[in-house]
């Protein structure tokens, strides 16, 4: 089970280190709380603490979770299934609260919008659906569905007002969403150049262009994510690499710091709600990496899912 125990005869055995058994890919941190849960291949959901690096509650669910999102409240928080199922679990309960299907294919990325009222639900049946969300995320109405893009969806954000979103798909499409107008496609892009956005994990964008390198086929990076500060971009890519760049990352060839610590292609990457830690998910090594944020680079400073514990640092000065 990826863990080591301690114990004796007369004691009985605890975990030093435990972590997922399969392949992992999703991620969330907590909105205010220094917390952040992994779902894997293996149905397993683990809320860690990143401060104290300790398991704070794991369960098990009925299908594979591939992506998750916390609820502004912080109170609950979605896990997006294999199956085309999203079910939504009380962060003290760890009980499902409500659950619902979006289609009949895997959900690649769930996401709450910054007021808490809408989830987007983003699926390979080159979908994104809709919801309304009422009683601190405790309820859900479908609203819409933005229908337009000729791939599967791989990432999506919402615009600081709640009133948009930002989409990415399989055939490296970029597609912008008035919700407030009732999920229509704005065809002049134009529109969209001043938008605000509340998080930035769109891997294509005019914003972050410049951490593609040469001669990529589109699937080498897997996962980006902007700090909450907007000054650093983390990129997870498919040779082991964890990068970070500076913000925005609009130049060609831009110059990188780049992190090794993971003996897979490295799935997802997020940064905490305050901007001190980044988290990086491995892929077929299973492991959950934690680095921490300094003046002069990245830390790691725990690998919480393999059994090992180490130190690593990321750098946020100039990029060299």
């Amino acid at each position: 089970k990826n863990a080591i125990l301690q114990g004796g005869l007369d004691q009985p055995l605890t975990p030093i280190v435990q972590g997922h058994t399969d392949e992992l890919w999703g991620l969330a941190t907590h909105p205010f709380h220094d917390l952040f849960l992994t779902c894997a291949h293996d149905r397993q959901v683990c809320v860690w603490n990143h401060e104290q690096h300790t398991l704070a509650w794991s369960r098990t669910l009925e299908g594979t979770g591939l992506c998750a999102s916390f609820h502004c409240s912080g109170s609950v928080v979605v896990v997006g299934l294999q199956d085309g199922r999203w079910v939504v679990l009380d962060c003290q309960t760890k009980e499902d609260i409500w659950t619902s299907v979006d289609g009949n294919e895997q959900l690649s990325v769930v996401r709450y919008s910054p007021d808490g009222n809408f989830l987007a639900v983003g699926s390979h049946d080159n979908y994104i659906y809709l919801h309304t969300v009422s009683e601190s995320g405790r309820k859900y109405t479908r609203y819409g569905r933005c229908t337009g893009h000729s791939s599967f969806i791989t990432h999506l954000d919402w615009s600081l007002d709640s009133r948009f979103i930002m989409s990415n798909s399989g055939d490296y499409e970029i597609l912008y969403w008035d919700i407030a107008a009732g999920c229509k496609l704005i065809r002049n892009r134009y529109e969209c150049k001043d938008l605000e956005w509340v998080s930035y994990t769109c891997v294509l964008g005019f914003h972050v262009f410049g951490v593609w390198p040469d001669g990529s086929d589109g699937t080498d990076i897997n996962a980006l994510c902007r700090s909450h500060n907007e000054r650093l971009v983390a990129v997870a890519d498919d040779f082991c690499k964890v990068h970070l760049f500076q913000y925005p990352c609009s130049k060609a060839k831009a110059p990188s710091h780049v992190y090794s610590g993971h003996g897979s292609h490295v799935t997802n990457v997020c940064f905490t709600h305050n901007d001190t830690h980044l988290i990086s998910t491995g892929g077929k090594d299973t492991t959950v990496m934690q680095w921490r944020v300094q003046a002069g680079g990245l830390e790691r400073s725990t690998s919480i899912s393999s059994a090992s514990a180490s130190s690593l640092d990321i750098a946020t000065g100039n990029n060299a």
